[in-house]
């Protein structure tokens, strides 16, 4: 049993590598058309609720990456660092959750970015949409993974909040950082955690992307993600999320250089 739970989490971290993979494949196809596509004389890049769309879902592909990798290096420190096997042993599932969940939506608002083309067997898009779903099913479904994540917490409680007050440390200076930490620790403790564990599980890995960000991307990116994920209230499609426009063109430009 011990080397079959050993096994499922590395393939439930190779899940969650995948949906990363895919969402930046899509990203790059969609941003590709935009800046090539010319509508109204324009390049459908340049069109402001295109950018809008398109800077939104970079921000998510910069979160699931960062978060992924910071998983990585859980994994490969975690034989000889306490504090990174906690981070691996609590979080997989919590990464899987999040990244896994995110991709088909990403995926099929790419395939929307770039039209009736995007659709067609001819386009790469298809394949990968039809992919994207099988990694949220697969070595466990959501509902699973939050409950695994509260099995965790009830078994190693301390570890958890070591590990949380960890993440606010690693971004304390982020806008909704410990707002975050607080609702994660009361709804995950809870008499009714089981009820609302997928709500504190997104929190606690959005929480977890926070801080890989704002160790391993431009302090900019980080923030933009930190006030639209954690802070603000967004919209349920892409696009929703208040930035401006040159936030957008920032974080274009960074997801896929001109």
């Amino acid at each position: 049993m011990r080397t079959i739970l050993q096994m499922v989490q590395l393939t439930r971290l190779d899940c969650a590598i995948a949906s990363a993979g895919l969402m930046r494949i899509a990203l790059a196809q969609a941003i590709h058309h935009a800046r090539h596509r010319v509508v109204f004389d324009k390049p459908l890049a340049e069109q402001p609720l295109m950018q809008s769309v398109l800077a939104d879902m970079a921000l998510d592909v910069e979160g699931a990456v960062a978060l992924v990798m910071r998983l990585c290096r859980a994994f490969d420190l975690a034989a000889g660092d306490p504090r990174e096997a906690a981070w691996a042993r609590l979080l997989t599932p919590a990464v899987k959750y999040l990244v896994c969940k995110m991709a088909p939506a990403l995926i099929y608002e790419a395939m929307e970015c770039i039209g009736g083309n995007g659709y067609v067997e001819e386009s790469i898009l298809p394949r990968l949409y039809r992919e994207a779903p099988v990694n949220p099913i697969w070595e466990g479904s959501g509902n699973v993974m939050c409950l695994d994540v509260l099995r965790a917490i009830e078994r190693e409680g301390e570890a958890a909040r070591t590990l949380i007050g960890g993440l606010v440390a690693d971004a304390a200076d982020l806008a909704g950082v410990r707002e975050a930490a607080a609702f994660i620790e009361t709804t995950l403790s809870g008499d009714g955690s089981e009820r609302h564990a997928r709500a504190a599980v997104e929190r606690l890995a959005t929480l977890a992307a926070v801080a890989a960000l704002r160790a391993s991307a431009p302090t900019q990116i980080a923030e933009l993600f930190a006030r639209t994920r954690l802070v603000a209230t967004r919209g349920a499609t892409y696009g929703a999320s208040p930035l401006v426009a040159t936030e957008a063109a920032a974080i274009l430009e960074r997801a896929l250089p001109g």
